[in-house]
């Protein structure tokens, strides 16, 4: 089965391809169809963002798709960043950009104040059409760079049951645990009892 994940972010596409190594999947991107430009995440919530993706890479491609949105929930910043994590400091932000100014909204802010969580909606949707599904994890911000792997807030999210920041961990650890795995297993087991390609556990 062919199926489009709809995103143009290489880690991402990374992150999920381990997670669909169990399945007989023929997996494409975006990053496949660069003609389709910057799909525009207008949504108000994360699972309608995700359906903006999935729908456009549908749209483009007729192939079904698998789309994901993630949002950070920061208790000091009274949710904040939420939906709009990836555009924390500005539209045109960088990973650097949102994390400085994560840090410099946090700075004074004590430990036990730090709390935070992270947020993924996985949608799969076939052009009739989507099923979804959440994923989380508790965390807390750190108060600088920890850790020199993965991308975003992965510096700064730190997972007390691990004390480590995602960005300390490999790409196969974080994915034991991460929201982002949580998300897609939850919709994997959903579609196993409707779609042959993904009768089979995760690993």
């Amino acid at each position: 089965m062919k199926i489009l994940l709809a995103t143009q972010n290489q880690h991402k596409l990374e992150e999920i391809s381990h997670l669909l190594r169990p399945f007989d999947l023929d997996l494409v991107s975006l990053l496949d169809y660069p003609e389709i430009g910057e799909v525009v995440e207008d949504g108000s919530t994360l699972e309608a963002n995700a359906l903006i993706k999935a729908r456009a890479g549908y749209d483009h491609t007729g192939l079904p798709t698998l789309a994901d949105d993630t949002g950070l929930s920061v208790d000091a910043l009274d949710g904040a960043p939420g939906v709009y994590a990836a555009r924390y400091a500005g539209e045109k932000a960088t990973y650097d950009d949102n994390v400085n100014k994560m840090l410099l909204e946090m700075d004074g802010v004590p430990d036990e104040a730090r709390q935070a969580k992270f947020q993924t909606v996985a949608i799969y949707f076939d052009g009739q059409s989507s099923t979804s599904a959440l994923g989380e994890v508790n965390g807390s911000i750190t108060s600088e760079r920890i850790g020199t792997a993965g991308f975003g807030y992965d510096p700064i999210f730190y997972i007390p049951e691990k004390d480590k920041t995602y960005s300390q961990m490999d790409v196969k650890e974080k994915n034991q645990l991460s929201h982002r795995r949580r998300a897609f297993e939850k919709l994997f087991n959903i579609l196993k009892n409707t779609h042959q390609a993904f009768n089979t556990e995760l690993r």
